[in-house]
């Protein structure tokens, strides 16, 4: 978009341009023009005061900067709006996270955090069987293992923090495997959830950060709320 370096209108004053400057205005608008619409918007002004009457702008290239200027104006709408929904959702994941505080949740995991004596974790088999379930303690050794049966889908499982020979372990972080058999003695798919109250949330990450027993979960890990803490 160059400005023309002949003016022999003398009503029109204007600095002689050297003759780099063609390239280096062309530069300056195609380099910069979805950075500044407001540049943009003046260097066309500009030229269309400033064009030669004896040569003036092409028709069609005119066409096309103006072409280029409705363009340029649609992008920079678009990147507002998406601003705007960027915004909307952080606020939005902010206030879910800020309501899971206090909430008893159930997260996809295998590591439950044992307060009081108590550990519990939720089992999901497709069909009724018998599982065999283990758990070990943060530095891999078993403390207790034992054998149940399972109706189809999700149910509850609670540990007291006894070993099989009565020891009570202490409060700590406990890992859970469990395997499942049917009735014909065919290995089932077993899924395992643990269950925590919502200790905290961190709104300086992104995507907010909630804290179970813990360990830091995205809320899109959340599985379902059990219960609100009384």
């Amino acid at each position: 978009m160059a400005v023309d370096a002949t003016m022999n209108n003398p009503a029109v004053s204007a600095p002689s341009p050297t003759a780099g400057s063609k390239s280096t205005t062309n530069s300056a608008v195609t380099g910069g023009i979805a950075d500044n619409f407001q540049t943009f918007l003046t260097l066309l002004t500009t030229q269309l005061q400033h064009q030669n009457p004896l040569d003036p702008l092409d028709t069609n290239q005119f066409t096309q900067q103006l072409v280029q200027f409705a363009q340029v104006e649609q992008q920079l709408r678009s990147n507002s709006q998406l601003t705007s929904l960027v915004e909307l959702q952080t606020n939005a994941q902010a206030t879910q996270a800020l309501a899971f505080v206090g909430a008893t949740a159930v997260v996809d995991g295998s590591t439950a955090t044992m307060k009081n004596g108590g550990a519990q974790w939720s089992l999901g088999v497709s069909k009724p069987s018998t599982v065999k379930i283990s758990i070990s303690n943060s530095v891999g050794q078993t403390v207790f293992t034992g054998e149940y049966t399972a109706d189809a889908g999700d149910q509850s499982f609670t540990w007291n923090g006894k070993g099989n020979d009565g020891t009570q372990w202490p409060d700590g972080t406990y890992t859970m495997s469990a395997t499942a058999k049917d009735a014909s003695g065919q290995y089932v798919g077993v899924t395992t959830q643990i269950y925590g109250v919502v200790d905290s949330a961190d709104l300086t990450k992104s995507p907010p950060v909630l804290t179970i027993g813990g360990q830091e979960f995205t809320v899109d890990k959340i599985q379902r709320i059990v219960q609100k803490a009384s």
